[in-house]
């Protein structure tokens, strides 16, 4: 059962040509036959294992919009999300702390926004004195014992990352005893340190024994500790997607080989066992998975990604190491805008006009007009095509009950109102079709 508030979080969204930040599921047009395989993976990452994936797709195959339907998934499992744009001057693949700090900026929870991890490192905490203070031995009324034994509880978490980045838990416990201290000052910088964030004062850093910024070997080993953390606080993993991985492609030769081999070690990485509870996401287009200027200019990497695409896609397999999204064609986009009809109609108060006049050969006629004026390109027609349905159409036909779309509705395509995709796509700034 779907409540009004989920129908109407969708529709506002949609209303205004962005993607809502929850509700996906509801029309995850296509996207059926992987529902059983992720959610099996997401169950092994729950259980302390580790997943990669690779999804591939042409440009308006629906890359981004299957990784957040995934990432809304993965928080109803309980995992933390953090999706990540590969760029070459913003977040360089090469440069893992970069790519973790942009990880931490974006980490989110069910129940925090971006950037959770304040939150999730103060709940840690809480945990982990609720640990102690439940042990029949600890007196709560000594609050040094509590926390050397709160510390002491730490450092037996974080065993194993400190073996290869001590700084971690130092910085942990250098935030914990500047909170408890009241020295927010020096909290404040030790939090950043540990969210990646480079030229962290000295003073802060001398405080709790860090050397330095957290360099590129850190950032794995922190990345490790953070998942401690958050299985500690109750979450059952972190997936992490990083999307547009293709842009690789455009940099220079040695900027390129570096990028490929940081995503051949964190792969390694991951099957190794090192980060339990992780699940690994990257997307690209198929020109970065099977080009000369992508996964094929290294050979081990290429190995670890190589699949199979010779056979018709309806028996591509979801448990494979790449995902084929094979994008929208004109029947997907026109059931597409039924769902969205009828999650409309369900919550409106006309739906039987709705049904009446925004019927199964409106939507397919509508479909049709918007892709043809993007070029018969239908995957960058959907949040155009969606847009008009909603803003247009329907609400139109809910306010005015002489409104018919087939007589008084002209399609209209405004160059201020399309992206950069879909300006590209058409060839006039503004374009009218009659949908009678």
């Amino acid at each position: 059962m779907v409540s009004p508030v989920r129908r109407r979080t969708v529709i506002d969204a949609l209303r205004r040509g962005t993607v809502p930040y929850a509700g996906l599921d509801l029309f995850a047009v296509g996207l059926g036959r992987f529902e059983a395989a992720l959610g099996d993976e997401l169950q092994t990452v729950a259980a302390r294992g580790a997943v990669f994936k690779a999804v591939r797709g042409e440009y308006g195959s629906g890359k981004t919009f299957f990784v957040r339907w995934l990432a809304e998934r993965a928080k109803r499992a309980g995992l933390a999300t953090s999706e990540i744009q590969i760029s070459e001057t913003e977040t360089p693949l090469h440069r893992l702390e970069t790519v973790y700090r942009r990880l931490v900026e974006r980490l989110s929870t069910d129940a925090h926004p971006p950037s959770a991890l304040r939150d999730v490192i103060d709940g840690w905490f809480f945990t982990l004195e609720e640990e102690v203070l439940a042990e029949p031995a600890h007196a709560d009324d000594d609050p040094e014992a509590l926390a050397a034994a709160v510390e002491a509880l730490m450092e037996q978490r974080l065993a194993a990352v400190a073996r290869t980045t001590p700084a971690f838990s130092a910085a942990l416990r250098g935030y914990r005893n500047a909170r408890v201290a009241g020295d927010a000052v020096t909290a404040e910088a030790l939090h950043a340190w540990l969210g990646g964030q480079p030229n962290v004062a000295a003073a802060a850093r001398r405080a709790a024994g860090v050397r330095g910024d957290l360099d590129h070997f850190a950032a794995l080993g922190c990345l490790q500790g953070l998942l401690i953390i958050l299985r500690d606080s109750g979450h059952s993993g972190l997936l992490v997607v990083l999307d547009e991985i293709e842009t690789l492609q455009r940099v220079r030769s040695d900027v390129r080989e570096k990028g490929l081999n940081a995503l051949r070690q964190l792969i390694d990485e991951v099957d190794a066992g090192r980060f339990p509870g992780l699940f690994l996401v990257i997307t690209g287009t198929p020109a970065f998975f099977d080009g000369p200027q992508g996964v094929l200019r290294l050979p081990p990497l290429a190995q670890r990604l190589a699949t199979d695409f010779g056979t018709d896609p309806r028996f591509d397999s979801p448990r494979a190491v790449q995902l084929r999204l094979s994008g929208f064609d004109l029947p997907k986009l026109g059931a597409l805008g039924r769902v969205i009809r009828d999650l409309y109609r369900d919550c409106s108060t006309v739906p039987d006009r709705i049904d009446a006049k925004v019927d199964d050969a409106y939507l397919d006629l509508l479909a049709q007009a918007v892709t043809g004026q993007l070029g018969g390109k239908v995957g960058v027609a959907p949040r155009i095509y969606l847009r008009k349905l909603v803003a247009d159409v329907l609400d139109r036909v809910e306010e005015f009950d002489d409104f018919d779309p087939r007589q008084h509705y002209a399609l209209t395509l405004d160059a201020r109102e399309l992206t950069e995709d879909e300006r590209a796509a058409t060839s006039a700034d503004d374009v009218s079709l009659d949908l009678s």
